[in-house]
């Protein structure tokens, strides 16, 4: 029984979809499929009922995965000790990105790192379905190092590393009655209209999380996918926001939104995450890279 195949019913299982899975084991559908024929054929028995829309595991296949995981984490183990035991740093990293990091620097931070262990191949991905998304990737072993823009307390799970602590600020178009405030609060700007990214996304969710603790609502009426591309929404008049500092710049040329400091101290952090066990060489690397080169910014 191969440990490959073992790997790729994991996925799949996890995934229930072959495409998913392929991408998650980086191999393409076809292997992920052969694969999973095979390892049917050694256990005797079919183990997803398989559909043009749908998978799902058959009794065989849940009855098995338990002991398939054991499996597959235990041979990952044994290729961590080895590999730990010998001094190498080598394998594929899959690193998971949200939107504006571009005060990072992490183009040039990746590059030093890539130089310093060459034998690390680096996969880089920016995913769609935000912090949330990146989170349940780590979980699930679909990344094996993400940022996050998450709140640390729902970081459950995973190891964490902060690299960023910065406050809210609430940008007005201009002209808004509230622009020559020196502070404004989030509940003076509900009657407005609010540009936002989609849920999912870490600043969006610490904002839907303050006010649902407050039992208050607003009206998100433009939600974008990037959150540089936010101020210049708010300065075309669409509405206001509320983003972390470092967001509040418009890319635009052309008269930016007003930028005010708010007065509730909502906070935005941003962290890297990981297995909080069984972490290959490379991860380790990779985290005592990031604390050299990004030492927590504990400014807010």
């Amino acid at each position: 029984m191969e440990t490959r195949h073992l790997e790729f019913f994991v996925a799949v299982a996890d995934e229930l979809s072959f495409t998913r899975a392929a991408e998650r084991v980086q191999a393409v559908q076809s292997t992920v499929s052969a694969g999973i024929r095979a390892l049917e054929r050694e256990v005797g028995s079919a183990l997803f009922d398989r559909s043009t829309r749908h998978v799902s595991l058959t009794p065989t296949g849940r009855a098995l995965l338990e002991q398939a995981r054991t499996a597959v984490a235990a041979v990952e183990q044994m290729r961590t000790v080895g590999a730990r035991s010998r001094g190498e740093v080598r394998g594929t990293l899959r690193i998971g990105m949200i939107t504006n990091l571009e005060s990072l620097g992490l183009p040039a931070v990746v590059g030093e790192f890539h130089r310093t262990y060459p034998d690390v191949e680096l996969s880089l991905r920016t995913s769609p379905r935000g912090s949330t998304g990146l989170l349940d990737d780590v979980r699930r072993g679909r990344a094996d190092v993400a940022f996050c823009g998450l709140p640390v307390a729902e970081l459950v799970g995973v190891h964490v590393q902060v690299l960023r602590r910065q406050p809210f600020l609430a940008l007005l178009p201009p002209g808004h009655s509230l622009e020559s405030a020196d502070r404004v609060s989030v509940r003076d700007l509900l009657g407005d209209d609010f540009v936002e990214m989609p849920k999912g996304f870490g600043n969006r969710r610490i904002v839907d999380d303050w006010l649902a603790q407050q039992a208050l609502t607003r009206r998100v009426t433009v939600e974008v996918p990037d959150l540089t591309t936010v101020p210049d929404y708010v300065a075309a008049g669409l509405g206001i926001a509320v983003v972390p500092a470092q967001a509040a710049q418009p890319t635009l040329t052309g008269p930016g939104p007003t930028v005010v400091p708010l007065v509730e101290p909502l906070v935005w952090e941003l962290s890297v995450i990981a297995r909080e066990h069984g972490r290959s060489p490379a991860v380790d690397a990779l985290l005592a890279h990031l604390a050299r080169r990004l030492p927590t910014d504990e400014n807010a």
